[in-house]
């Protein structure tokens, strides 16, 4: 066979539906320690995709971990060693809990101050309010 056959075959096998269905997915964390110190690379990239403030993250991390953090540019530094593989559950935790709309699944929430130390997660796709720590 040649090569626009082969193609051709190949395509005829693909199933209908490749994809999962779902528009966002939570970006991984690129993790580097450096002696004490774990540095999140592409902190600013993540924090584009999700759509919230670095203090709103950085807040998470320092409390679920209990370390000290900072940005520095693009990266944040955690001032202690950590495990790549926990610090992706945590942020898929963060996600899910803080950007993720918890009654139509989509990521096109906002947190909202409400006064008297309370928030709300709301969604702009169905209108949603949820209260969040």
């Amino acid at each position: 066979m040649d090569y626009d056959g082969l193609l051709e075959k190949a395509h005829k096998e693909l199933p209908e539906d490749i994809g999962t269905g779902e528009r966002f997915e939570a970006p991984a964390l690129e993790v580097l320690t450096e002696g004490n110190k774990t540095i999140i690379r592409n902190f600013s990239q993540v924090l584009q995709k999700i759509r919230r403030k670095p203090e709103q993250v950085i807040k998470y991390f320092t409390k679920e971990f209990a370390v000290p953090a900072n940005q520095e540019g693009e990266r944040l530094i955690l001032h202690r060693k950590l495990n790549r593989d926990l610090l992706n559950k945590k942020f898929n935790e963060y996600v899910k809990l803080y950007v993720i709309c918890s009654q139509c699944g989509k990521p096109d929430t906002h947190i909202e101050d409400t006064g008297h130390r309370s928030k709300m997660l709301v969604c702009e796709a169905c209108g949603a309010r949820t209260s969040v720590k």
